[in-house]
């Protein structure tokens, strides 16, 4: 940020943070229904799941860090 640039609204930082939750939060939740639903046809118990899991994580965490060094 330049120094003539103004300091963004208590509104506008929530919001930005909200973003990065949900950034993170939705690769994890869609590996934990696509891991689930490839156990449950697979019997597998949690075979699939747990890296779907790992997988969705770092998915969700390149993503924050991509948004939060392009802004």
């Amino acid at each position: 940020m330049r120094e003539d640039e103004p300091e963004p609204s208590l509104g506008r930082r929530f919001g930005q943070i909200g973003f990065l939750g949900w950034a993170v939060v939705t690769p994890i939740l869609l590996g934990i229904l696509l891991g689930r639903f490839a156990d449950r046809q697979l019997g597998t118990g949690v075979f699939f799941t747990a890296p779907a899991i790992m997988i969705g994580a770092g998915l969700g965490l390149r993503a924050a860090w991509k948004w939060m060094h392009r802004q």
